[in-house]
């Protein structure tokens, strides 16, 4: 375990090299690994209207998904920073509806990385079973 998850960070440490955050300022990267041991990587890459912007998380999960992806062990993640760097709201929402209660490995600063699940970052998630029940009542 130890040792997948520092393969995670430094693909995410990979990653984030190649981040374009020219507005922000603030480059992350992260590392997706699949059930089937694939990793795939993503940084976040910036836009000017900042809504159109997409974080790391959801660009290394997206690429595993358009590549057939669709079971997940973990992701790391990574920043400039002295802190861990949790994800947004938006990223723990997507990687809950994709990849479900995964180990999310927060890596940034000296101290070694910390390991969530991801539903420790997103308690009583919103999904499909919030759905179903909406339709049962209409």
């Amino acid at each position: 375990m130890r040792n997948r998850n520092a393969q995670l960070v430094s693909a995410a440490k990979t990653a984030l090299a190649h981040a374009h955050a020219p507005y922000s300022r603030f480059p992350v990267g992260a590392a997706i690994l699949t059930r089937s041991g694939a990793v795939y990587t993503g940084c976040n890459v910036e836009s000017s209207s900042y809504g159109l912007t997409i974080c790391a998380e959801r660009t290394a999960i997206f690429k595993a998904i358009s590549e057939g992806e669709r079971e997940f062990e973990a992701i790391a993640i990574i920043a400039q920073t002295a802190e861990r760097t949790p994800p947004c709201g938006a990223c723990r929402q997507v990687l809950m509806d994709l990849a479900g209660n995964i180990d999310v490995i927060l890596a940034g600063g000296r101290a070694q990385p910390t390991v969530l699940k991801l539903n420790e970052l997103l308690p009583r998630a919103f999904g499909n079973k919030n759905l179903v029940k909406a339709k049962r009542r209409s």
